[in-house]
């Protein structure tokens, strides 16, 4: 049985304080004091360029969850609930209809493979399960089903691919709706704190990480590194907030868009301090009434491309969903809607913080041309990973709706989606345009089998185990040399699980024409399936890769 919360910490505790002695005696270890200098990833080569890197995870059934006794969510005080199911997979993830906030922490892991989907190796980011990982070693996990986790971004040098989890044990309950140890939320049901965390990879498969308050009630999603004319900054994308409104400062300066410095210390050295966010948006720069504060940067995808930062806002019921870019020179959208401006500089530091408003200034802008309904109102925009293929050609994955509804043999609404898929956005007469939507071979709202998964129907939902694919989520891209580009997508999906993320999903790539107008006959093909227990998040390419075919 894996490590319980309260003993991680524990250790972690101890090890700091005999780290604190070792320093004082000229003996620390160079593992211990610079996790930069660290192994690389057991028993694994080089990442090789061209190759793609897939992040997954896998689900450990849990015997200390037991239905009619465990109480949830977890550490609660008052307003607990039992658990309806023990820690079997996947019928565990039905105490979603108990604890809004469940979730299992679990391993992460990477799989090389070749752009048609063979397996090259795997490497397994170092989590308390692994044999020589005491709770005091530099470790980080991944929250099993966490839909929107895991998303893999090279560097802006393109040597390092980077991507968020927690600094938690294998097996903890309801850690991606946990508190920050920095920002504690006293109304948030889940009591327990945990640092979200970055990773860092290389090609020779050292891992680098660095701890953050961030993200306090809710998770971190993506993470870039900006390492190029001197600079070495971590940008990184996520949520907030799991309490009540208003939220403490502490949770609204970790909302939406973050500023990391990386660090070499080893995690139980480091201190991380208040969040520092980098970015912001709010619904009264296009004249509407302001929303919860902090919720409208509920980001989920995030790029750099041109030296300029682009987010995703997808899900929630506040804000706008669509696609933003970060504005530096205070210019680009006084109306909260424009174009970068040509020759930007990435932004090098935080906003303030006003209790009556949140972030200031509010420096983000919808991207002019996309969606500008607000989320309360609009049924047909979930964006998600974004790749740009040229300055002219920007292609969307929009993951779909998330509704399961079921007859005549598929997922009805899903199978009747217009824009869920990839989504090919042009440029042109000085706003971007909507071109069309791929969806050929996403076989939508339609049940596919899993080996080794349940049949028939889930009893808590009267809805079929079968997933069905409902959109995508996390994207990478490559221009081949004949003028078309590959794009390789990892799916969302429907369900009657109890939790629709915790369905084994797909990647899948397709290739299009880069001057088309219009869809013609290209269709998404299968690369790689996760497997019963399994489930894919992100994918990139590996360091080194060039970014065109040729």
């Amino acid at each position: 049985m894996s490590w319980s919360a309260s003993r991680f910490a524990r250790r972690r505790s101890a090890m700091i304080a005999g780290l604190v002695v070792l320093l004082g005696l000229g003996l620390a270890s160079p593992a211990l004091a610079d996790s930069g200098n660290g192994p690389s990833a057991p028993g694994h080569s080089q990442l090789q360029p061209g190759n793609l890197l897939v992040s997954r995870s896998v689900y450990q059934n849990d015997s200390g969850i037991v239905a009619g006794t465990t109480q949830l969510p977890a550490g609660c005080v008052t307003g607990c609930t039992p658990a309806v199911a023990d820690g079997t997979y996947p019928e565990v993830f039905n105490n979603d209809t108990v604890d809004p906030s469940f979730g299992i922490t679990s391993e992460a892991l990477l799989d090389q493979i070749t752009p048609s989907g063979s397996l090259v190796n795997t490497i397994e980011v170092p989590n308390s399960t692994q044999q020589g990982v005491p709770a005091t070693a530099d470790q980080m996990v991944t929250s099993f089903s966490s839909k929107s986790e895991m998303a893999l971004n090279l560097s802006t040098d393109g040597q390092q691919v980077t991507f968020m989890g927690y600094a938690a044990p294998v097996g903890a309950l309801d850690v991606s709706n946990s508190n920050t140890p920095g920002a504690i939320d006293p109304t948030n049901p889940v009591p327990g704190a945990y640092y979200r965390v970055v990773a860092q990879l290389d090609s020779n498969g050292k891992f680098r990480f660095t701890e953050t308050n961030a993200y306090s009630g809710n998770n971190g999603r993506a993470a870039i590194l900006s390492n190029q004319g001197g600079a070495d900054l971590l940008y990184t994308a996520g949520n907030a907030g799991n309490g009540a409104n208003p939220q403490p400062e502490g949770v609204v300066l970790g909302a939406g868009a973050q500023l990391l410095k990386p660090q070499v210390k080893a995690m139980v050295a480091q201190k991380p301090g208040p969040p520092t966010p980098v970015g912001s948006f709010n619904i009264n720069q296009l004249g509407a009434p302001a929303d919860k504060i902090g919720k409208d940067d509920n980001f989920r995808g995030m790029t750099i491309s041109n030296n300029v930062l682009y987010f995703t806002k997808g899900s929630g019921s506040n804000g706008v969903d669509t696609v933003y870019f970060l504005d530096t020179t205070g210019t680009a959208c006084p109306s909260g809607v424009g174009l970068p401006v040509p020759g930007a500089l990435l932004p090098t530091s935080a906003l303030a913080y006003d209790a009556s408003v949140g972030l200031t200034p509010n420096n983000m802008c919808i991207l002019k041309g996309f969606p500008t309904t607000l989320a309360k109102k609009s049924t047909n925009s979930f964006p998600f990973g974004i790749w740009f293929a040229n300055a002219n050609t920007l292609y969307v994955a929009d993951e779909g709706d998330g509704t399961n509804t079921f007859a005549g043999g598929e997922y009805t609404d899903a199978a009747g989606q217009t824009t869920a898929g990839l989504q090919k956005w042009v440029f042109s007469s000085g706003t971007w345009k909507r071109a069309y939507t791929l969806q050929n071979g996403l076989q939508l709202g339609q049940p596919y089998i899993v080996p080794n998964y349940p049949t028939g129907n889930n009893p808590a939902t009267g809805l079929p185990w079968a997933p069905g694919t409902d959109g995508l989520r996390n994207i990478t891209g490559r221009v081949n040399p004949d003028g078309t580009a590959t794009i390789w997508a990892v799916t969302s999906t429907v369900s009657g699980n109890g939790d629709q993320g915790a369905d084994p999903n797909k990647l899948l790539a397709v290739t299009d024409t880069l001057t088309a107008t219009s869809p013609g006959s290209e269709a998404f093909v299968p690369v790689k399936a996760a497997g019963y227990g399994e489930v894919l998040r992100g994918v990139s390419f590996t360091p080194g890769t060039s970014s065109r075919g040729d």
